[in-house]
């Protein structure tokens, strides 16, 4: 386990990484859960892994009310 911070040309590599789509996904489980890498990094990982499936559980519950609301209002007609 790497212990050393960061250089700034990491995390611009990592954030570039970020942004290629399904990769970002991917890389964040490896970094999160492997077991060689920066410490750093996994943290960061993790962190952004939970912010992920905190918006993914919020986006489900406003579908659910949205769908709802529209089910509401077809029926009303």
């Amino acid at each position: 386990m790497d212990n050393s911070v960061m250089k700034v040309k990491d995390w611009v590599i990592t954030f570039l990484i970020m942004m290629i789509p399904c990769v970002n996904v991917i890389m964040l489980f490896v970094w999160a859960f492997g077991g060689a890498g920066n410490e750093n990094r996994k943290t960061w990982a993790q962190a952004a892994l939970i912010w992920a499936a905190i918006g993914f559980v919020l986006a489900i519950v406003a579908n659910a009310l949205f769908l709802n609301t529209l089910l509401q209002l077809a029926n009303s007609f």
